[in-house]
């Protein structure tokens, strides 16, 4: 049995074992940073600087280029014991997010980070977190969450790690006080949420005080995936050909074979379009996993949804995303994905992650953005500038 990279009690494998695999039978994956021989022999064809010929570069020049920058990676996950028992499926699974060092808050991840050149890491607990843990049980995990960072990695470690904070939001006005403590006291950087809460999204009035003590904070709030509810499951991703789920194909795709990344795209355009950034216009939101899609749906999205919502919006429909959205790399490690995104999204939104560790190194991420072809100014933006000026922090 194949353990899962991350979520709720459901048999899934995890990126890295699902990428391995589909690479082995000769299967083209598509799924964020693949990091097969046909992928780095094109990145290496179009990495080419603007004001340099492509035929006096070689690879070697490439590969070595912009060295010295530095990381801020803004979506890397960890988990703990208490964590695991409550988000894995079985000892395998456990096993699996150990091997690949979900749990390591010490001495591995800063090797990993110091082999890749990455700066540092912005904590966020694994999917789905304690979201969907109600009452006084989930008020008191996200606290014990929040504190172990405090007194371990970032104390350990001092200017190695920033966290975002794991939020009770079955009890939104317990997760509004719990992130203005965790900023206030502990220094945090914001919230990650992890999909959906109990079949509420963030537009849902049960979440204005979160929204509205983010606002009031000035921190963001990142809108991590999370995996459907039953009902949407068993309608969307579910089958009856059990010949079919035995390699749990209908979970990874219900999670980073697909769904994931539409449940968050649709979960921003919700926001937009059900009026949050006209109720708290200055709530700022990260999309990881370059825009979760959008840049592919972008003309689409704004051309339909704009004339529909041009008599209940205060701003056209467009104006959100470059207003109050901003955008990671985390596990996309591909040209063409950050060039469609920065065609619609300007460079100063979009900020670099890894999604460690669901990737095969800090390095694989970290080594494909030095080589992109991009003004210096720009690299430097992407890889930590914009990351210093959303979150206050410094490398």
């Amino acid at each position: 049995m194949n353990p899962i990279e991350q979520g709720p009690a459901q048999p899934l494998m995890g990126r890295r074992s699902f990428v391995s695999r589909a690479a082995a039978l000769g299967a083209g994956v598509g799924l964020s940073a693949t990091s097969l021989a046909s992928s780095a022999d094109a990145n290496k064809a179009s990495d080419r600087s603007p004001e340099t010929p492509t035929d006096s570069i070689g690879d070697d020049e490439i590969s070595l280029r912009d060295q010295d920058l530095k990381f801020i990676g803004v979506e890397e996950t960890f988990t703990t014991p208490e964590l695991l028992e409550l988000n894995s499926i079985n000892q395998d699974h456990i096993d699996f997010l150990e091997e690949i060092g979900l749990s390591d808050l010490g001495e591995r991840r800063i090797g990993d980070m110091d082999e890749g050149g990455l700066n540092v890491q912005i904590l966020s607990a694994h999917t789905p977190s304690v979201q969907l843990v109600p009452g006084q049980e989930g008020i008191d995990f996200a606290y014990r969450l929040n504190r172990l960072l405090v007194e371990g990695p970032i104390a350990n470690h001092p200017g190695r790690f920033e966290a975002f904070a794991t939020l009770p939001l079955q009890s939104p006005e317990a997760a509004a006080d719990e992130l203005e403590r965790s900023v206030r006291d502990d220094g945090f950087l914001g919230a990650l949420t992890n999909g959906h809460i109990g079949g509420r999204y963030l537009d849902h009035p049960d979440f204005d005080p979160v929204l509205a003590r983010a606002e009031a904070l000035d921190v963001p709030i990142y809108l991590h995936p999370g995996y459907p509810a039953d009902e949407i499951y068993q309608i969307y991703y579910a089958t009856t050909r059990t010949e079919y789920t035995k390699e749990y194909q209908d979970y990874i795709f219900s999670g980073s074979g697909l769904g994931w990344h539409q449940e968050v795209l649709i979960q921003a355009v919700r926001m937009i379009a059900y009026g949050v950034f006209d109720r708290f216009p200055k709530l700022q939101v990260i999309m990881g996993h370059m825009g979760e899609g959008l840049p592919f749906y972008y003309e689409r999205i704004i051309n339909d949804m704009g004339e529909p919502t041009e008599n209940s919006l205060e701003k056209p429909f467009e104006r959100y995303f470059q207003d109050n959205f901003w955008f990671t790399t985390s596990a996309f490690f591909q040209d063409n994905l950050l060039d469609q995104l920065l065609k619609y999204i300007n460079v100063d939104r979009v900020m670099f992650a890894t999604d460690y560790p669901f990737i095969d190194s800090v390095k694989q991420g970290t080594d494909w953005f030095r080589a992109v072809d991009l003004p210096r100014e720009d690299k430097e933006k992407i890889a930590f500038r914009n990351a210093e000026q959303l979150f206050g922090i410094e490398v």
